[in-house]
């Protein structure tokens, strides 16, 4: 990987100058995507499905182009399993309200981890309240994130309607071992529902693989437009799955009294869609095409070890998660400095021009769990170099000395 020629793609980090180790949270975009929205809104414009006329049809076609190319980069079986949402956050309220409310009654039990964001925690909270099925977490087994999988394998039961589960913490960088999670669930009968937003940008998904029956992710972390994201639903499930808001694009037969609905997926699309921010994620699957992802997250852990290699040496630090693991596999490096709150650490840093997260990362109960109320979290992605490393290592070697 050229990583000197891989930044050159990226216009804010020209204009910006600064070191941006934010990328957890959200993602530059490469002039191929900024191109793509402009060129739609300056010359091709139109709306889709129902316009009858050249421009309309060609948007159609390219927002259903989109479609085919999301469905072939997680490996679904076919394009009516991809829906447009606004984000990971809606996806996964999509299914606990169309599909978990529904299903699920007194007695049912649904399983989290504690590793989940609060967008993957929350709305499974509301299911139980409405529905009277339990909520049941599968527990940490030590103090540097790894799940409890024995305890999983106790909790499961033929009451176990649904196992939602992150594939990579965006806390602590906690990677759980999708397939046998997902395979243990199946052998109950339960489904499951991955939460990827922390995956799609650093690694392949492949989800007939994974046989997962749910899937979310968001466009802006994965250098894509905000706006946009992506719910799968597997084939298989679409019978259960009632559409999440009603209205037009999405029927296919309404009278004063009755309506029927269009076939999936556009039956879960009402209204406009947010068609450039659709064409902007094509074209950020198109520059992911053109890199080798293997080498992409190679190059995030080797810049992840660097740095957990400098925070060892200052005793006033404590590494979230496991460093090991992380020195491998990581993508994001979360740290307490002990003599210093989190949020005071950041300001620092961004007085030299350092952009990194700082807080709870919407996962409150992980860090209760871990004894901590704030941290701060710096995360890579593929144009970050060793000169982004160094100055936020050297950044906290100074704080080390106050």
């Amino acid at each position: 990987m050229d990583i000197k020629e891989l930044r050159t793609h990226f216009p804010a980090l020209h204009y910006q100058q600064f070191h941006y180790l934010d990328n957890a949270a959200t993602t530059h975009k490469p002039k191929i995507v900024i191109d793509r929205i402009t060129d739609f809104y300056t010359q091709e414009y139109a709306t889709v499905q129902r316009g009858l006329y050249d421009a309309g049809e060609h948007a159609t076609g390219s927002y259903e182009w989109v479609r085919d190319l999301v469905a072939s980069f997680i490996g679904a079986q076919e394009s009516s399993e991809i829906v447009f949402t606004k984000g990971t956050t809606e996806g996964i309220n999509f299914i606990a309200t169309s599909w978990a409310r529904a299903q699920l009654k007194k007695g049912d039990e649904i399983i989290v981890s504690a590793l989940e964001h609060h967008a993957n925690l929350i709305p499974w909270q509301q299911v139980a309240q409405h529905t009277g099925a339990q909520l049941s977490i599968i527990p940490l087994k030590d103090e540097h994130g790894h799940l409890d999988i024995k305890a999983y394998e106790q909790m499961l039961s033929a009451k176990t309607k649904l196992v939602a589960i992150t594939a990579i913490s965006n806390a602590i960088g906690t990677h759980p071992d999708l397939k046998a999670i997902i395979d243990k669930a199946h052998a109950v009968g339960a489904y499951v529902l991955v939460d990827a937003a922390q995956l799609v940008a650093h690694r392949p998904i492949d989800v007939q693989e994974l046989n997962a029956d749910f899937l979310v992710f968001s466009g802006h972390k994965m250098f894509g437009p905000t706006g946009v994201g992506v719910l799968y639903i597997k084939k298989d499930v679409h019978d259960q799955v009632m559409p999440y808001q009603f209205g037009g694009g999405m029927v296919y037969q309404v009278s004063y009294h009755t309506a029927q609905w269009a076939k999936a997926p556009h039956c879960y699309e009402a209204g406009t869609p947010p068609i450039a921010s659709v064409l902007g994620l094509g074209s950020a699957i198109q520059f992911l095409n053109r890199i080798d992802r293997y080498a992409v997250q190679k190059h995030e852990a080797s810049l992840c070890a660097q740095f957990i290699q400098r925070l060892k040496k200052l005793k006033q630090v404590r590494i979230l998660g496991d460093p090991d693991y992380l020195s491998s596999h990581g993508h994001l490096v979360s740290f307490v400095v002990n003599t210093m709150h989190a949020h005071d650490v950041a300001a620092y840093l961004n007085s030299k021009r350092i952009a990194v997260r700082a807080g709870h990362f919407c996962a409150q109960p992980l860090l209760q769990e871990l004894h901590v109320n704030a941290a701060v979290r710096m995360s890579v992605a593929l144009y970050n170099d060793e000169n982004d490393i160094h100055a936020c290592a050297y950044a906290l070697e100074e704080i080390a000395k106050f």
